[in-house]
């Protein structure tokens, strides 16, 4: 299939040469254009300009933004729009809110362009591993995405949610429910080190231990068992935690529909106040960040 990325970012980067390595003709752009022309010796074909990269496809012409949510994404699905035509589709794989989503495949449709909104997990392990993809948009378009999509994806691990912005709903909320996953971990090992045997207690082989037959093993377990092998008290980050957004508005989201959701409202509350203390909780969220999305921590 032939399809063009624009954004080589921690996941553009790494899905662009997923698709390269299962045979996919990849054309891609990113503003630091030195980027672009370094996957070439992987196969892919670079463009400097959004005009030189939609110039190299052929209809009906696939663009993949993976973009900061936002601004940033609006002005690339407006710039794209303009060079685009009927039957052409723009997909939009970055974690933006379902509501602009909507918004956009509403603005797209006008001019015959379709939309559709992937939300993207994996992290910076996709490359190896395998992409969980959900979709929203017409049924159409996502069939036409479907031999990239099939590439990307681990098995099992593609969807099609529905109808525009469900793609990106269904990631919100699944980025929430990972809030409230990584924070109850948090809690319990700070419980373990601060607790009376927490001198003795190992606990990068307790998360080892946990992921074999446990009921609360898991990939993330596993990330923390690493991190904390490489560096037992995490002594070189600060337990400051940023959130992305999806948290945010799946509160939002909680909060319009009238549904409790008490442990991803405190996952991202603790987020907060991550900012101002010194715990290990919050070292081990940020180390947890680290190791399955290769996120920006601060260190001392």
């Amino acid at each position: 299939m032939r399809i063009a990325i624009a954004g080589l970012g921690r996941m553009g980067l790494n899905m662009a040469r997923r698709l390269l390595r299962a045979g996919h003709e990849v054309h891609v752009f990113d503003r630091t254009f030195e980027k672009a022309r370094s996957l070439s010796s992987e196969g892919a074909v670079p463009a400097a300009t959004h005009a030189e990269l939609v110039a190299g496809l052929k209809g009906p012409r696939v663009v993949w933004l993976m973009l900061p949510a936002g601004e940033i994404t609006q002005s690339a699905v407006d710039s794209f729009a303009s060079l685009l035509s009927q039957g052409d589709v723009i997909v939009d794989g970055g974690n933006s809110n379902f509501k602009d989503s909507v918004a956009r495949a509403k603005a797209l449709s006008a001019r015959g362009i379709d939309f559709v909104d992937a939300g993207v997990s994996g992290g910076i392990w996709g490359l190896e591993k395998g992409y969980c993809i959900m979709c929203g948009g017409e049924k159409r378009s996502y069939e036409l995405l479907l031999p990239a999509l099939k590439s990307l994806c681990a098995e099992g691990g593609l969807i099609h949610c529905g109808p525009h912005g469900s793609g990106h709903f269904v990631k919100m909320v699944h980025n929430g429910i990972e809030y409230a996953m990584m924070e109850s971990y948090a809690e319990g090992f700070e419980i373990m080190k601060r607790s009376r045997y927490g001198d003795e207690l190992d606990l990068g082989a307790i998360a080892a231990m946990w992921n074999n037959g446990s009921v609360v093993r898991s990939w993330l377990l596993e990330l923390l068992r690493d991190a904390l092998s490489k560096e037992p008290e995490l002594a070189s980050l600060k337990p400051y935690v940023e959130d992305s957004g999806e948290g945010r508005w799946t509160v939002e989201e909680a909060v319009e529909t009238g549904v409790p959701a008490p442990a991803i409202s405190a996952a991202l509350f603790r987020r907060f106040s991550s900012r101002q203390d010194d715990a290990f909780s919050g070292k081990i969220l940020a180390a947890l960040r680290r190791e399955f999305g290769g996120h920006a921590v601060k260190e001392k």
